[in-house]
Parts: C-alpha cells; sequence; structure tokens
C-alpha cells in the first residue's frame, strides 16, 4: 500500500516508514523539519532514499493536499510538544493540522483507507489512582503549594490521604496542561470526523517512547536521553522530586509495530489505545541502571526541585491493544542498552540538559522547594 507518514522524518515515524517499507509498502514522508527536532532544517540521513519526501507543514493545504495523493494508509504524527507557553501554536499544529487532514481528504474525495493518529498517555493527566476509602479516584494536578513543601504523592481530593497508583485504562481522559489539550481536541476531531465520514481512524496513545533516533535537542524527549548524556559527559543524573515517580517505558520499534497492527486490522477502527512497554520503573531507578550500564562512579544529584506540571505517576494498561495480538518486545535494560549503544556512535551527541534546564527555570517550569515547610 501506498503510506503517507506527517511527520515521518521524526523519531516515531522515521522507525514506522523502516517497518513499513520492511513490508512492502511504499512510503511517503510529510515533514516540516521544524526546531528543535531538526536544528539544521535538513532531511535526516538515517531516512532512507527510497522514501519519496516532502518538505512542508500539516497547516498548509496545497502542501498536504499533494502529500495525500495517491494515499492509502495515513499515519498522521507530525506534532507539536515542548514546555513553552506558546499555547496557540500547540492548538494550531495539532488539532488545526488534524482538521484540515480530514478537510482534504474529504473535499477532494481521496480513497484514504485509514487514518492512524498519534497521540499521547499524556491526555490521562495525573492517571488513575485508588483511595483505600473512596475507590477509584482521577484526580487534579497537585497544587503548587503542596510540591513547594515536598509533599509529593497524589492525595484523594475528598479525604485528603495518599492515593495508590493504578494502571491507566483508555476509558476517561484528563488532560491538564496545553500539549494534553491539544492531543485530546486532535483525538476528537480524528475520531468524530472520522466516523461521520467512513474514514476508519484509530488513536494510539503512546507512552514514553524511547529509543535510536531521539533528538539531542528537544528538552521534551525524556529521561532516557538526558540521563544518558549527562553521564556520558561526567555529570550525575539530575533528579526531580524525590526520584520515587513511576513511569513506564516503551521502545520505538515496538511502536512501530503497533502502528502497523492496527493499520492492518479492522477490529482496531474508531477505538483508542494505550501503548506502553510494560517496563515501569521509578525515574530514581532508571537513573541508577544507566549508571550501571555507563560504569560510571556517581550517584543521582537529587535536590529537591520540581517541575511545574509534572505528574507524579503514570503508566499504561496495554490489555486491550494485547487484545489484538501486540506485546511489547524489548525491556527496559535492552531499551536502554539500544540506546547508548547508539547514541556513543553519533558525533552530533551533545549533552543539552543544562541549557534546557536554565530555560525551564526562566520560564518558572522548573522550581525549588522548601525543606523547612515540610
Amino acid at each position: 500500500m501506498n503510506c503517507l507518514i506527517t511527520g515521518g522524518a521524526g523519531f516515531i515515524g522515521s522507525h514506522t516508514a523502516d517497518l513499513l517499507a520492511w513490508q512492502g509498502h511504499k512510503v511517503r514522508i510529510l515533514d516540516s523539519l521544524e526546531p528543535p527536532v531538526h536544528p539544521e532544517r535538513k532531511r535526516p540521513a538515517y531516512l532512507s532514499s527510497a522514501f519519496e519526501f516532502v518538505q512542508g507543514s500539516v497547516c498548509d493545504k496545497n502542501t498536504l493536499s499533494g502529500a495525500l495523493s495517491g494515499i492509502d494508509i495515513v499515519f498522521h504524527l507530525a506534532a507539536y510538544q515542548d514546555y513553552l507557553t506558546d499555547f496557540s501554536k500547540f492548538a494550531h499544529v495539532n488539532d488545526f493540522g488534524t482538521a484540515l487532514l480530514y478537510e482534504v481528504i474529504i473535499n477532494d474525495r481521496l480513497p484514504v483507507r485509514k487514518v492512524v493518529v498519534a497521540s499521547s498517555q499524556a491526555v490521562y493527566g495525573e492517571g488513575k489512582y485508588e483511595c483505600p476509602q473512596h475507590g477509584v479516584q482521577y484526580p487534579s494536578p497537585r497544587p503548587l503549594s503542596q510540591l513547594t513543601r515536598r509533599d509529593w504523592e497524589i492525595k484523594c481530593p475528598i479525604c485528603q490521604e495518599t492515593m495508590r497508583s493504578l494502571p491507566t485504562d483508555e476509558s476517561v481522559v484528563n488532560p491538564n496542561n496545553q500539549y494534553a489539550v491539544s492531543k485530546y481536541c486532535q483525538e476528537l476531531y480524528a475520531l468524530k470526523l472520522g466516523r461521520r465520514y467512513d474514514i476508519p481512524t484509530v488513536l494510539l496513545r503512546y507512552s514514553i517512547t524511547q529509543g535510536p533516533r531521539q533528538s539531542f535537542f528537544n528538552a521534551y524527549s525524556g529521561i532516557l536521553r538526558t540521563f544518558s548524556l549527562q553521564l556520558l559527559n561526567g555529570r550525575s543524573p539530575t533528579i526531580y522530586e524525590d526520584g520515587q515517580q513511576l513511569r513506564d517505558y516503551v521502545h520505538v520499534s515496538d511502536v512501530a509495530r503497533a502502528n502497523l497492527l492496527v493499520m492492518e486490522q479492522d477490529a482496531a477502527n474508531y477505538r483508542a489505545f494505550n501503548v506502553g512497554g510494560g517496563a515501569v520503573a521509578t525515574v530514581l531507578d532508571y537513573a541508577q541502571l544507566l549508571i550501571s550500564l555507563t560504569h560510571r562512579s556517581t550517584e543521582p544529584t537529587i535536590g529537591g526541585q520540581f517541575r511545574w506540571g509534572d505528574v507524579r505517576h503514570i503508566r499504561s494498561d496495554t490489555s486491550s491493544l494485547n487484545s489484538l495480538g501486540w506485546k511489547p518486545a524489548k525491556s527496559l535494560e535492552e531499551t536502554a542498552t539500544d540506546y547508548l549503544g547508539w547514541v556513543q556512535s553519533q558525533p552530533d551527541a551533545v549533552d543539552t540538559s543544562a541549557h534546557a534546564a536554565a530555560v525551564m527555570r526562566q520560564m518558572g517550569v522548573i522550581r525549588d522547594s522548601s525543606p523547612e515547610s515540610s
């Protein structure tokens, strides 16, 4: 089949393109090559010359119309993500771009067979919790006053007792920041327009995706990149809060397999699926794993800083996707080892974490807690 991947020059998109080509599909990539992911705005060397490449924006109607010509399957991965407060850009790229995609398909009467939309675990906000007294809850973000006094755990909104994190299924969304809101709005455009106009659509809510080709320049790209580059450059991993935050991580190759699975299965149509690796770990344990794998003699730095807006714990229940025959193949250690091997072969592997932290502190994202008030 002829497949279009918007955002296909990026991390997940390029791995999806490779897998599609390996299975005999033809690949066209539409990507605007925006910084910070592509600081030089050049086609990445890891993209096969066999892929047709269109440089342009999903927000440009003429570009999008041309890219969609002759396409059977669309993987809509183009998105804007950052910690910045340019809220309108999140809505413009993620929501307007998605609405325009369906507009072109419908108005140009294009015979697109399916659209697979890349969403995010972020739409769940703090996710699913359980209070011993009041049962399942979907809490709001922690107040700034709570974080400032180093009271990190999520409290029951009814009794204020500490709650237990549960794996989060697809049933309840609770977006709490500009990126998450834009991704959920994107989901609504895709599913509602897909159903109304009979364009089979699938939403995939990725957990923290990791592996080779993660940008060195994107502050949003996760702790594997940040901790690895800190360690390889002789620095200790910087831990926010107390390091006991639970996260689940998935290898990019497993995400690519999920993309193709829902492309092939009609049972996936008009549904949302979590894509998580089952590799649940605390941030501190992940740092210790990377210290061990890089053979460094250091300890993580825990200074009581926190990132305003971070969730405390989040882990995805992937049983819905498992029921279609998918399961992750890569463990957390395999993911970390794979990434470390790749990053050490890259000449432009620079540690940008200090600069990113300075920018986020200036923006009020990184803040200090006060031990005296705990």
